[in-house]
């Protein structure tokens, strides 16, 4: 697999420093033609795993989301967003201006209307282990999920090439504005775009376990983003017991708070 100094040739960069590292990705800040900008540096999880992201930024070209510079099987050359994400204005008290925020994003990222790419993934992709939990686990929270991800996956409604992973981290400030990075590149109905952000940022544990909370900022999504609250409400039901699933897999995270979302959400959702 190409190594960082072959990507600074290949690109003509210089002076990398490192910003950080993950499992998917080592991540670099690198000077290219008289700016900083970002070298991504896939792992081998994230060759399988981000492929599809770079396929969605290419896709938007910078509307609502950072640029996509150059690309190849390995490693991927991004446009810089120097500024804080949406974290911090949630942990100085203005949640639903982030939210807000947030819906015009999403706006910008759907407002694309060329024909769909191919090597995004699906929406129904997502939920595999959503559906595998709860076939082990029938009579669970789980299941119930399972039931509505599955109507919801049935009828789709305004398919756009979806963020797949929007939430106040993957949101930042820039020259340019407020900018989404790290997408997953999915295919499937606008309302599931937002339904992470109801399930975020989870550094704030008590405001995530607010029910007043999740529908107030629900309905500044839906009517931000022109779609229906009923539906957003059933993704965000669905998407918490798949996050929660996740999470019992071995993927960081905390399924006791996801949980707890997801029974907010439960109760609101139209029969």
């Amino acid at each position: 697999m190409p190594d960082l100094n072959y990507y600074l040739e290949q690109w003509s960069l210089a002076d990398p420093q490192s910003l950080a590292k993950t499992a998917t990705s080592t991540v670099y800040t690198v000077t290219y033609q008289g700016g900083r900008v970002v070298l991504k540096l896939l792992t081998p999880i994230g060759v399988d795993d981000e492929q599809s992201g770079a396929v969605a930024l290419d896709y938007w070209n910078g509307g609502g989301s950072v640029k996509l510079l150059h690309h190849g099987a390995n490693a991927h050359l991004l446009e810089y967003a120097e500024g804080d994400n949406l974290t911090t204005m949630v942990e100085r008290g203005d949640d639903e201006q982030a939210a807000e925020i947030i819906a015009d994003v999403l706006n910008q990222l759907h407002a694309v209307r060329s024909p769909i790419p191919n090597g995004l993934w699906m929406l129904e992709r997502r939920f595999q282990s959503l559906f595998e939990r709860a076939s082990l686990y029938p009579d669970t929270i789980f299941a119930r999920a399972a039931v509505v991800a599955r109507r919801l996956l049935d009828d789709p409604r305004d398919v756009r090439v979806l963020h797949g992973d929007m939430h106040h981290y993957n949101v930042r400030q820039s020259a340019r504005g407020w900018l989404a990075y790290d997408p997953k590149g999915v295919v499937g109905e606008r309302a599931f775009d937002a339904a992470n952000t109801l399930c975020n940022p989870d550094g704030v544990p008590d405001l995530l376990r607010s029910e007043t909370r999740l529908l107030r900022n629900a309905e500044i999504l839906a009517r931000g983003m022109g779609v229906d609250l009923g539906r957003l409400l059933a993704f965000t039901f669905a998407y918490a017991c798949l996050s929660a699933a996740w999470t019992l897999e071995g993927v960081s995270g905390d399924a006791g708070l996801a949980l707890a979302v997801a029974e907010n959400a439960e109760r609101h959702i139209p029969s």
